[in-house]
């Protein structure tokens, strides 16, 4: 009997303080956007101080904004830096989409992001087919490799970014940190891609917004996706782009085949999936420059990934393409 009594207390506590567990919010700034995280902890505890140190420590490795990073390191020379993990898993995944992508998704192209005034560093003035040529030397991701965790380059002037799957990657850093401490509901937003676990305050799952591709400057959402354990992450030449004196328009996705920053007729790519948000980050990408069709014969050998693409016909008509088990939302 005594025993029976004490179990039905130790259920009643333990019920009582999941039924209680609220969800808690963190906003703030990093990789250079704002970040908006909701999430539910049994004990309520608060975790900014330890998502604040992720942050860290993913710049400190990864971003190419930071001059001690060991990114800006090694794209400077130094061939001494030993790679953390994070290095290593984020050099690995670029790695297999480079190949899936036929060397369209390739973060070598730092030198070329740099030029056309996209990067960190100095622009060339006068880019011109000559100049590209020179440059498109020291990209590709078949020149680099990891021995004993230290980077070897082909030619020293080769000079990574990985800005294109970094920001999901510090994502799933988050999330991963948040399962770790027993969080099964979670959603991270940085900067319009999303990671999300389980379900909401109000026990749906996580719906989030798409959006518009305005060439304005002004952001405005008008549909939205529900996230059943998965990420999601949106590429877009609409808003990063420069208009030269004569008018020519350079977008940020760079052609690692061309060397050029010239559109696809892929407007924005929207990527869902159940893998990691670094992954889904990388494809978003990789579908801007691969172009519209392109993207079409991709997806049928990659049914985990689901999309919404923004794209312009042969007719200069812009249309829209989903993948068929995609609900979206509209607003009313």
């Amino acid at each position: 009997m005594q025993k029976t009594i004490l179990l039905f207390f130790f259920l009643i506590f333990f019920s009582c303080t999941d039924d209680t567990a609220t969800y808690k919010k963190i906003k703030g700034n990093a990789f250079g956007t704002t970040f908006d995280i909701l999430y539910q902890n049994t004990y309520n505890q608060d975790f900014t101080k330890q998502i604040d140190s992720l942050i860290y420590v993913v710049n400190k490795s990864l971003s190419t904004y930071i001059p001690n990073s060991d990114i800006s390191k090694i794209n400077n020379g130094d061939s001494t830096i030993v790679v953390d993990e994070m290095f290593v898993e984020v050099f690995q995944k670029s790695n297999r989409i480079y190949k899936e992508s036929n060397g369209l998704y390739d973060p070598t192209v730092g030198v070329l992001v740099n030029a056309w005034g996209f990067g960190p560093e100095k622009p060339i003035n006068e880019m011109d087919s000559v100049k590209v040529k020179e440059l498109l030397e020291f990209v590709g991701f078949d020149k680099v490799k990891i021995i004993n965790n230290k980077i070897e380059k082909l030619h020293s002037k080769i000079r990574f970014d990985f800005n294109s799957i970094a920001k999901g990657y510090g994502l799933d850093i988050i999330g991963r940190f948040f399962e770790s401490k027993g969080c099964e509901n979670y959603r991270i937003e940085l900067g319009g891609e999303v990671r999300a676990k389980g379900v909401d305050p109000t026990n749906k799952l996580w719906r989030v917004w798409l959006e518009d591709p305005n060439t304005d400057g002004t952001r405005s959402f008008n549909k939205s996706i529900q996230l059943d354990n998965q990420s999601m992450a949106s590429s877009g030449n609409y808003r990063k782009f420069k208009i030269d004196k004569n008018g020519r328009k350079y977008v940020h996705t760079i052609n690692a085949k061309t060397g050029f920053a010239t559109e696809s007729n892929l407007l924005a790519a929207t990527v869902i999936s159940s893998l990691d948000c670094a992954d889904v980050d990388a494809y978003a990408t990789a579908f801007m420059a691969m172009g519209f069709e392109k993207t079409k014969v991709f997806l049928e050998n990659h049914q985990e990934l689901q999309v919404y693409l923004i794209y312009v016909d042969n007719d200069g008509e812009t249309k829209i393409y989903q993948s068929e088990d995609l609900i979206v939302k509209h607003k009313l």
